[in-house]
């Protein structure tokens, strides 16, 4: 009985331990919107772009909410995909506890077809994406 009330004792421990963890992506970022936009005013989307003409405006932006909780300089990126190959790449910095910031796409023509939006951190592990396709 002594060796199961030890046994328990320590898993619940390592358990516990367990829910402390630092996030596995290290840098403990956390994205609380993320959203494709024809304009950002005030520091905040207009709106949100599922689908959209390339005749409609000359750029997009994506627009990124960010909790980081050691409110330490941190780097990000956006990585900017058309039909599964990437279309460019910006790297952003995250400057406080809670930050927003953004990166610009131009588009054309030459833009249509489907697109994805990844935010990853500087180790290149995805935080969060978001969809949207061009016409």
């Amino acid at each position: 009985m002594k060796r199961l009330f030890a046994f328990l004792t320590v898993l619940m421990l390592v358990s516990f331990s367990a829910i402390e963890a630092p996030a596995a992506d290290g840098s403990g970022l956390k994205i609380t919107e993320m959203a494709v936009t024809t304009k950002i005013a005030r520091n905040n989307p207009i709106d949100a772009v599922r689908r959209i003409s390339y005749r409609s405006v000359p750029a997009l932006y994506c627009f990124t909410r960010i909790v980081n909780p050691s409110g330490e300089e941190t780097p990000f990126k956006h990585v900017w995909y058309r039909n599964g190959q990437v279309s460019g790449e910006q790297l952003l910095q995250v400057k406080g506890e809670k930050w927003r910031t953004w990166s610009k796409k131009p588009i054309d023509k030459d833009s249509v077809g489907k697109w994805r939006v990844e935010a990853q951190d500087s180790e290149g592990r995805l935080l969060k994406a978001v969809e949207f396709s061009i016409h």
